[in-house]
């Protein structure tokens, strides 16, 4: 019975029942962490070979170029041909970075504050207010740098298949609006795929500001744990059709592929572009680590070699989404207190509660000694304005410690919708 149509005696039985079950829970003393979508242990030893790869110095010269030395800025050009097969996109369009893509997406950011884009009028530290749009639910660490250089941060609804375009559309007429936060596939959390209709909206912007920066973090572009890699457009393409060539830093990495600790980034973006940021990034480093690099393009070879390894990413994976789908699906839809998604690739769950009850439930199962992404962080200055979206992350533990935390979670939560109901 759905906890709304409870009598208040009904309630109260819950309540007590309820109650008593998270007592039980927390004296078992449980140390579990579902608080950041990490590769669990199984995932990083299936890849570890990735370690020993290059042991050989006569391995060490590809292209011409040794990898032990200096030089090549945006990186081995077998790297860059690597990364535009992933993406669909040009070598020449590809820069190769360290182990994190957002570190690629700060200094974007950052660049863009100190000396401007390539059509900027003056760098954006020196304007009045600086805007950008912020697709919600979404990634916390894009809130973060955004709110770290003092952007006037606009939440955009998220949909079915994107970001709310009309809201989109009628934002980008202000020319304070200087750019926008994407992650088009298994957008994190609620795993959204964004539909070709809102690619083609997206990329056919016609901002007021001349210098608009369409961030499009394509984290998740080949993690699929359900089902058959799906084809994503590449967004480079689609702005230089409709026009906006000069408009989108597109971002990916291996980190959920090989070893997050020691992977290859790749921030891919338009010729004219490049030629003007590798012009700033010069000056800033001599490049990035290119034995890495190439240890990568040994081990991973090639996209269809990539996705025969990312198959065995998802026999890892999907049974620890269902562990968390199958028990909210048990435990927590009969009580019509909560929504989730379903997704069928990247790392996360997205649970949408009943209004007010995010905070509480989190405060519940750190409580019971389960830690989990803080409330509010998939929404601008960490603030979720009806306090119900919660990100569950599946990947790190085992499916039994999972079955423990989801557990915890799920009477965490009927706990706080109770407590809720009580107090009405």
């Amino acid at each position: 019975m759905e906890y709304t149509s409870m009598s208040r005696e009904q309630l109260q039985a819950e309540h007590a029942a309820v109650s008593k079950e998270f007592d039980a829970l927390k004296a078992r003393g449980l140390k579990l962490d579902m608080s950041r979508g990490k590769p669990g242990k199984a995932q990083l030893d299936m890849v570890s070979g990735i370690l020993s790869i290059l042991a050989d110095p006569a391995d060490c010269v590809v292209d011409g170029v040794d990898v032990r030395n200096y030089g090549e800025l945006t990186g081995l050009p077998c790297a860059k041909r690597y990364f535009a097969e992933i993406l669909g996109c040009k070598s020449e369009e590809c820069f190769i970075g360290g182990n994190a893509s957002l570190t690629l997406m700060y200094d974007t950011i950052a660049k863009a504050y100190t000396h401007g884009l390539l059509h900027s009028e003056k760098p954006w530290a020196k304007l009045d207010t600086v805007k950008f749009l912020c697709p919600a639910p979404g990634y916390d660490r894009h809130f973060k740098i955004s709110q770290s250089f003092g952007m006037e941060m606009i939440t955009i609804e998220m949909t079915e298949t994107g970001p709310d375009m009309d809201a989109v559309e009628a934002a980008v007429k202000d020319p304070a609006v200087k750019g926008m936060w994407c992650v088009p596939k298994y957008s994190n959390p609620e795993g959204v795929v964004y539909s070709e209709e809102t690619i083609r909206r997206i990329a056919g912007l016609k901002p007021a500001a001349p210098d608009f920066l369409l961030m499009w973090d394509n984290a998740y572009c080949i993690h699929e744990f359900d089902g058959d890699y799906v084809p994503f457009p590449d967004i480079l393409s689609l702005c230089r059709e409709a026009g906006n060539p000069d408009m989108v830093f597109e971002y990916a990495s291996t980190s959920k592929v090989t070893l997050p600790g020691a992977g290859v980034s790749v921030m891919a973006t338009s010729v004219d572009n490049m030629k003007y940021m590798t012009g700033l990034l010069g000056i800033q480093t001599i490049s990035y680590d290119k034995v890495n690099q190439l240890r990568h393009v040994l081990f991973l070879k090639d996209k269809a070699h990539t996705l025969e390894l990312m198959k065995k990413h998802a026999a890892i994976m999907k049974p620890k989404f269902d562990a968390v789908v199958s028990a909210l699906d048990e435990e927590i839809a009969p009580l019509g207190i909560a929504q989730w998604k379903r997704p069928k690739g990247g790392y996360f769950v997205s649970v949408d509660t009943m209004d007010g009850l995010a905070k509480r439930t989190l405060a519940l199962c750190k409580e019971a000694g389960v830690v989990m992404t803080g409330a509010g962080a998939t929404f601008p200055y960490g603030v979720d304005p009806r306090d119900r979206n919660i990100r569950i992350a599946p990947s790190l533990p085992p499916v039994e410690e999972l079955e423990q935390a989801i557990a915890v979670f799920c009477t965490c939560l009927k706990l706080a919708a109770l407590e809720k109901l009580l107090a009405a």
